[in-house]
Protein backbone atom coordinates (compact mmCIF):
# COMPACT_ATOMS: atom_id res chain seq x y z
CA UNK A 1 0.00 0.00 0.00
CA UNK A 2 1.52 3.31 -1.07
CA UNK A 3 0.95 6.74 0.40
CA UNK A 4 1.47 8.41 -2.95
CA UNK A 5 0.95 7.18 -6.49
CA UNK A 6 1.67 8.21 -10.05
CA UNK A 7 -1.99 8.88 -10.80
CA UNK A 8 -1.95 12.55 -9.75
CA UNK A 9 -2.83 13.88 -13.18
CA UNK A 10 -5.61 11.34 -13.68
CA UNK A 11 -7.06 12.41 -10.35
CA UNK A 12 -6.66 16.10 -11.26
CA UNK A 13 -8.57 15.68 -14.48
CA UNK A 14 -11.22 13.47 -12.92
CA UNK A 15 -11.79 16.12 -10.27
CA UNK A 16 -12.50 18.67 -13.01
CA UNK A 17 -14.90 16.23 -14.64
CA UNK A 18 -16.69 15.56 -11.36
CA UNK A 19 -17.23 19.28 -10.73
CA UNK A 20 -18.65 19.72 -14.21
CA UNK A 21 -20.81 16.64 -13.91
CA UNK A 22 -22.27 17.80 -10.61
CA UNK A 23 -24.13 20.56 -12.45
CA UNK A 24 -26.32 18.02 -14.23
CA UNK A 25 -29.30 17.14 -12.08
CA UNK A 26 -30.45 14.62 -14.66
CA UNK A 27 -27.27 12.58 -14.23
CA UNK A 28 -27.50 12.80 -10.47
CA UNK A 29 -31.15 11.70 -10.49
CA UNK A 30 -30.28 8.80 -12.76
CA UNK A 31 -27.51 7.61 -10.46
CA UNK A 32 -29.78 7.89 -7.41
CA UNK A 33 -32.44 5.82 -9.15
CA UNK A 34 -30.02 3.11 -10.25
CA UNK A 35 -28.32 3.03 -6.85
CA UNK A 36 -31.66 2.69 -5.05
CA UNK A 37 -32.78 -0.10 -7.37
CA UNK A 38 -29.48 -1.96 -7.12
CA UNK A 39 -29.79 -2.33 -3.36
CA UNK A 40 -32.01 -1.21 -0.53
CA UNK A 41 -33.63 2.24 -1.00
CA UNK A 42 -32.15 3.20 2.37
CA UNK A 43 -28.94 5.28 2.27
CA UNK A 44 -27.88 3.93 5.67
CA UNK A 45 -27.76 0.41 4.21
CA UNK A 46 -26.70 1.28 0.65
CA UNK A 47 -23.28 2.91 0.28
CA UNK A 48 -23.77 3.64 -3.43
CA UNK A 49 -27.07 5.40 -2.76
CA UNK A 50 -25.57 7.33 0.13
CA UNK A 51 -22.73 8.56 -2.10
CA UNK A 52 -25.19 9.52 -4.85
CA UNK A 53 -27.29 11.52 -2.39
CA UNK A 54 -24.19 13.28 -1.03
CA UNK A 55 -23.15 14.22 -4.57
CA UNK A 56 -26.64 15.57 -5.27
CA UNK A 57 -26.61 17.64 -2.09
CA UNK A 58 -23.17 19.02 -2.95
CA UNK A 59 -24.63 20.19 -6.28
CA UNK A 60 -27.49 21.92 -4.44
CA UNK A 61 -30.07 19.53 -5.84
CA UNK A 62 -33.39 20.14 -4.02
CA UNK A 63 -34.25 17.61 -1.32
CA UNK A 64 -37.63 16.98 -2.94
CA UNK A 65 -35.93 15.93 -6.18
CA UNK A 66 -33.64 13.56 -4.31
CA UNK A 67 -36.47 11.97 -2.35
CA UNK A 68 -38.63 11.70 -5.47
CA UNK A 69 -35.91 9.69 -7.24
CA UNK A 70 -35.58 7.35 -4.25
CA UNK A 71 -39.33 6.89 -3.90
CA UNK A 72 -39.75 6.07 -7.59
CA UNK A 73 -37.05 3.43 -7.36
CA UNK A 74 -38.56 1.96 -4.21
CA UNK A 75 -41.92 1.63 -5.98
CA UNK A 76 -40.30 0.18 -9.09
CA UNK A 77 -41.39 3.20 -11.11
CA UNK A 78 -39.47 5.40 -13.52
CA UNK A 79 -37.19 4.47 -16.37
CA UNK A 80 -35.11 1.33 -16.20
CA UNK A 81 -31.54 2.34 -16.88
CA UNK A 82 -28.98 -0.09 -18.23
CA UNK A 83 -25.34 0.15 -17.23
CA UNK A 84 -23.13 -0.07 -20.31
CA UNK A 85 -19.35 0.07 -20.72
CA UNK A 86 -17.56 1.17 -23.88
CA UNK A 87 -13.84 0.72 -24.45
CA UNK A 88 -11.55 2.44 -26.89
CA UNK A 89 -8.60 4.69 -27.54
CA UNK A 90 -8.11 8.42 -27.44
CA UNK A 91 -5.39 10.73 -28.82
CA UNK A 92 -1.86 9.56 -28.07
CA UNK A 93 -2.94 5.93 -27.76
CA UNK A 94 -4.62 6.56 -24.39
CA UNK A 95 -6.94 3.76 -23.25
CA UNK A 96 -10.43 4.89 -22.28
CA UNK A 97 -13.28 3.19 -20.45
CA UNK A 98 -16.59 5.00 -20.81
CA UNK A 99 -19.41 4.11 -18.42
CA UNK A 100 -22.99 5.05 -19.22
CA UNK A 101 -26.48 4.71 -17.78
CA UNK A 102 -29.08 4.63 -20.52
CA UNK A 103 -32.68 3.82 -21.33
CA UNK A 104 -31.85 3.61 -25.05
CA UNK A 105 -28.80 1.51 -25.91
CA UNK A 106 -28.82 2.41 -29.63
CA UNK A 107 -28.93 6.17 -28.97
CA UNK A 108 -26.09 6.02 -26.47
CA UNK A 109 -23.90 3.79 -28.65
CA UNK A 110 -24.34 6.12 -31.64
CA UNK A 111 -23.61 9.23 -29.61
CA UNK A 112 -20.53 7.80 -27.90
CA UNK A 113 -19.09 6.42 -31.14
CA UNK A 114 -19.63 9.73 -32.92
CA UNK A 115 -18.04 11.79 -30.15
CA UNK A 116 -15.00 9.54 -29.93
CA UNK A 117 -14.41 9.39 -33.70
CA UNK A 118 -14.79 13.16 -34.14
CA UNK A 119 -12.20 13.86 -31.44
CA UNK A 120 -9.27 11.74 -32.52
CA UNK A 121 -10.22 8.39 -31.01
CA UNK A 122 -11.87 5.12 -31.89
CA UNK A 123 -13.95 2.56 -30.03
CA UNK A 124 -12.78 -1.02 -29.68
CA UNK A 125 -14.41 -4.30 -28.80
CA UNK A 126 -15.41 -5.17 -25.27
CA UNK A 127 -12.26 -6.11 -23.36
CA UNK A 128 -9.94 -4.27 -25.76
CA UNK A 129 -8.52 -2.01 -23.03
CA UNK A 130 -10.05 -3.13 -19.71
CA UNK A 131 -7.31 -5.75 -19.33
CA UNK A 132 -4.97 -2.85 -18.61
CA UNK A 133 -7.05 -1.69 -15.64
CA UNK A 134 -7.95 -3.16 -12.27
CA UNK A 135 -11.57 -3.10 -11.13
CA UNK A 136 -11.50 -1.62 -7.64
CA UNK A 137 -13.51 0.39 -5.17
CA UNK A 138 -12.79 4.14 -5.08
CA UNK A 139 -13.59 6.46 -2.19
CA UNK A 140 -12.90 10.17 -2.64
CA UNK A 141 -12.52 12.97 -0.11
CA UNK A 142 -11.82 16.69 -0.54
CA UNK A 143 -8.42 18.01 0.48
CA UNK A 144 -9.96 19.52 3.60
CA UNK A 145 -10.83 16.08 5.01
CA UNK A 146 -7.35 15.85 6.49
CA UNK A 147 -3.62 15.79 5.79
CA UNK A 148 -2.13 13.18 3.52
CA UNK A 149 -0.67 11.38 6.54
CA UNK A 150 -3.95 11.46 8.47
CA UNK A 151 -5.95 10.12 5.53
CA UNK A 152 -3.30 7.48 4.87
CA UNK A 153 -3.47 6.22 8.45
CA UNK A 154 -7.26 6.22 8.45
CA UNK A 155 -7.36 4.34 5.16
CA UNK A 156 -4.79 1.81 6.36
CA UNK A 157 -6.79 1.14 9.52
CA UNK A 158 -9.99 0.79 7.48
CA UNK A 159 -8.49 -1.87 5.21
CA UNK A 160 -7.84 0.13 2.03
CA UNK A 161 -5.25 -1.03 -0.50
CA UNK A 162 -3.88 2.26 -1.88
CA UNK A 163 -4.11 6.01 -1.27
CA UNK A 164 -3.32 8.96 -3.53
CA UNK A 165 -3.31 12.46 -2.03
CA UNK A 166 -2.75 15.77 -3.82
CA UNK A 167 -3.72 19.37 -3.20
CA UNK A 168 -6.99 18.60 -5.01
CA UNK A 169 -8.11 15.82 -2.69
CA UNK A 170 -7.70 12.20 -1.66
CA UNK A 171 -8.39 8.96 -3.53
CA UNK A 172 -8.68 5.78 -1.49
CA UNK A 173 -8.67 2.48 -3.38
CA UNK A 174 -10.12 -0.75 -2.04
CA UNK A 175 -10.87 -4.28 -3.16
CA UNK A 176 -14.27 -4.34 -4.87
CA UNK A 177 -15.89 -6.44 -2.17
CA UNK A 178 -14.46 -4.23 0.60
CA UNK A 179 -15.76 -0.90 -0.74
CA UNK A 180 -18.80 -0.59 1.52
CA UNK A 181 -17.02 -1.72 4.67
CA UNK A 182 -14.05 0.62 4.12
CA UNK A 183 -16.36 3.54 3.27
CA UNK A 184 -18.35 2.94 6.43
CA UNK A 185 -15.20 2.78 8.57
CA UNK A 186 -13.79 5.95 7.02
CA UNK A 187 -17.06 7.82 7.52
CA UNK A 188 -16.64 7.44 11.26
CA UNK A 189 -13.18 9.02 11.09
CA UNK A 190 -13.20 11.46 8.15
CA UNK A 191 -16.92 12.09 7.68
CA UNK A 192 -19.01 11.32 4.61
CA UNK A 193 -16.94 10.84 1.45
CA UNK A 194 -17.59 12.78 -1.74
CA UNK A 195 -17.92 9.54 -3.60
CA UNK A 196 -17.85 5.78 -3.06
CA UNK A 197 -18.15 3.60 -6.15
CA UNK A 198 -16.58 0.91 -8.27
CA UNK A 199 -13.88 2.29 -10.54
CA UNK A 200 -11.18 1.41 -13.05
CA UNK A 201 -7.59 1.95 -11.95
CA UNK A 202 -4.94 1.82 -14.70
CA UNK A 203 -2.03 -0.54 -14.19
CA UNK A 204 0.26 1.66 -16.25
CA UNK A 205 -0.01 5.18 -17.60
CA UNK A 206 0.71 6.82 -20.96
CA UNK A 207 2.53 10.17 -21.00
CA UNK A 208 0.62 12.67 -23.15
CA UNK A 209 2.12 15.83 -24.68
CA UNK A 210 0.49 19.24 -24.93
CA UNK A 211 -1.18 18.84 -28.33
CA UNK A 212 -2.50 15.38 -27.59
CA UNK A 213 -3.59 16.39 -24.09
CA UNK A 214 -5.64 19.30 -25.43
CA UNK A 215 -7.42 17.03 -27.90
CA UNK A 216 -7.86 14.31 -25.28
CA UNK A 217 -9.44 16.70 -22.78
CA UNK A 218 -11.77 18.01 -25.47
CA UNK A 219 -12.85 14.42 -26.15
CA UNK A 220 -13.45 13.72 -22.46
CA UNK A 221 -15.32 16.99 -21.95
CA UNK A 222 -17.57 16.28 -24.94
CA UNK A 223 -18.32 12.80 -23.65
CA UNK A 224 -19.05 14.28 -20.26
CA UNK A 225 -21.60 16.64 -21.83
CA UNK A 226 -23.66 13.66 -22.98
CA UNK A 227 -26.43 12.95 -20.47
CA UNK A 228 -26.00 9.18 -20.75
CA UNK A 229 -22.26 9.18 -19.96
CA UNK A 230 -21.57 8.96 -16.24
CA UNK A 231 -17.79 8.51 -15.99
CA UNK A 232 -14.75 8.39 -18.28
CA UNK A 233 -11.67 6.56 -17.04
CA UNK A 234 -8.27 6.78 -18.73
CA UNK A 235 -4.64 5.78 -18.31
CA UNK A 236 -3.20 9.13 -19.35
CA UNK A 237 -0.59 11.10 -17.44
CA UNK A 238 0.09 14.77 -18.15
CA UNK A 239 3.02 16.70 -16.71
CA UNK A 240 2.42 19.67 -14.43
CA UNK A 241 4.08 21.93 -17.00
CA UNK A 242 1.66 20.87 -19.73
CA UNK A 243 -1.29 21.25 -17.37
CA UNK A 244 -0.21 24.79 -16.56
CA UNK A 245 0.08 25.71 -20.25
CA UNK A 246 -3.35 24.28 -20.92
CA UNK A 247 -4.76 26.28 -18.05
Amino acid sequence: MAGHSKYKNIMYRKGAQDKKRSASFSKLSREITVAAKSGLPDPDANARLRAAINAAKAASMPKDNIQRSIDKAARGEGDDYEEIRYEGFGPGGVSLIIEALTDNRNRTATNVRTIVSKNGGNLGASGSVSHGFDRMGLITYPAGAGSADAVFEAALDAGAEDVSSTEDGHEIWTATDALHEVAKALTGVLGEPEGAKLAWKPRDTVAVGEGEAEQLFKLIDTLDDDDDVQTVWGNYEVSDEVMERLG
